[in-house]
């Protein structure tokens, strides 16, 4: 059995807890990852009160409570143009996989928000599968000029 945990800015974990979230999906995204610290800000922007800041975080705990997935999604305040919401970060443990626990916690952000979501996903990423499923379409090639 699988539990989802929903955190906002108005029911924050505590910092070790947040760690412990950041560790897992550090670990989990593997090769489509980001350095830690970036996760941490990630989900500190999630759990803001800071005007123009805020989103969620979600967790899923198996039997023993341990962490079997998380998604991060962090809200853009904006409408129409680009989408209220990115999801930024989801990632379920690699022991976990194909156990139906990704689309769980996708299905729970989609009920959970109200308005678009938008996430950027590699072509090579088998995840991608799941997102068409969902009803994601692809939009736009990113194109970034990292400077």
């Amino acid at each position: 059995m699988i539990q989802i945990n929903t955190y906002q800015p108005n029911q924050r974990p505590d910092d070790s807890q947040i760690a412990t979230i950041a560790l897992f999906l550090h670990k989990a995204l593997e090769g489509y990852g980001d350095p830690i610290h970036h996760i941490v800000d990630c989900i500190s922007y999630a759990l803001s009160n800071a005007p123009g800041k805020g989103g969620v975080v979600f967790t899923a705990l198996n039997a023993s409570g341990e962490i079997t997935g998380a998604v991060v999604v962090n809200h853009t305040h904006m409408q129409g143009y680009i989408p209220e919401h990115i999801l930024v970060y989801i990632a379920v443990a690699p022991a976990a996989r194909g156990k139906g626990i990704g689309k769980k916690m996708m299905l729970a952000a989609i009920n959970h928000l109200p308005g678009n979501i938008a996430l950027h996903v590699e072509a090579e990423n088998p995840a991608l599968k799941l997102y068409e499923a969902l009803g994601f379409k692809n939009k736009y090639l990113e194109m970034r000029l990292n400077k």
